[in-house]
């Protein structure tokens, strides 16, 4: 869902792009990657793979998750640190643990409360080059990624939802902010083109809301029908612990639309 945002960005501001989807690159195997990237020898590597099924993580597939999230970041760390190249990587709100009301700024320390975020902070920690620019995000939402397996985003589902049902239970805890992939595409160019210093950055569209609050939104400015009713997280029991509030604080740039305003651009290409 963000690689293909990556490439309509970078593609249309007059970068040459070399697309790698996972049938061109396995990045959990080194040796290939450094061979495929020391050919290539681009100038930025930007990693848009992760693994999210944070239930299934949870479960059964520690490994995997600690393979795709953690390991295969330190493979393309590495290898961008040999031929020089800027690496970028995305990270998650759920490395936090939720209990900062008042949010997490760029230097909060991180406390994993599931699995999958393990995995999200065993990648963050993987980045030892130099010149990196690693960017938390949260709950991206845009068109359906074209790949095998790719799931549809929160906003795709309610409005599948709505034409299926005529009432909604939807959990009204769990604060954090959606994040449109074609905003977060358009912020990580910027990054790289304004030179802004290596380090950590939070990019998320402005605002927060609960999943409830989310939905109610959603179905208000795509006119649908729908009765809603708020329930707490107890109300569907979930194998992975999720943050209760999980909002991102941009300290460091400038900031991006309230997700109010993305929501409505998203649903008028629908």
């Amino acid at each position: 869902m963000l690689g293909q945002e990556l490439v309509q960005e970078f593609s249309g501001n007059s970068y040459e792009v070399s697309m790698w989807d996972k049938e061109e690159i396995d990045i959990t195997k080194k040796d290939l990657v450094f061979e495929k990237i020391k050919s290539a020898r681009p100038e930025i590597i930007i990693n848009a793979a992760a693994y999210n099924a944070v239930d299934k993580i949870e479960e059964m597939e520690k490994d995997f998750a600690d393979l795709i999230n953690g390991y295969a970041v330190g493979n393309l760390s590495e290898a961008a640190e040999i031929i020089g190249a800027i690496f970028v990587h995305y990270s998650t709100d759920y490395v936090f643990d939720g209990k900062e009301i008042d949010g997490y700024k760029e230097d909060a320390m991180p406390c994993p409360q599931s699995v999958y975020a393990d995995s999200k902070l065993l990648g963050e920690q993987q980045i030892k080059n130099k010149k990196y620019y690693l960017i938390r995000t949260s709950r991206l939402f845009g068109k359906q990624a074209q790949s095998v397996g790719a799931k549809k985003s929160f906003v795709d589902v309610m409005l599948k939802c709505a034409e299926e049902k005529d009432c909604l239970e939807l959990v009204d805890e769990e604060l954090s902010s959606p994040t449109y992939v074609r905003d977060l595409a358009r912020r990580t160019r910027e990054i790289i083109e304004w030179k802004k210093p290596f380090g950590i950055y939070h990019a998320t569209n402005e605002g927060s809301c609960t999943w409830y609050g989310w939905a109610k939104k959603i179905f208000e400015l795509s006119g649908k029908n729908i009765k809603l009713v708020p329930v707490g997280a107890d109300r569907f029991p979930r194998s992975a612990k999720r943050p209760k509030h999980s909002v991102l604080l941009n300290t460091k740039l400038p900031p991006l639309r309230k997700w109010e305003e993305a929501l409505e651009d998203y649903l008028k290409t629908k």
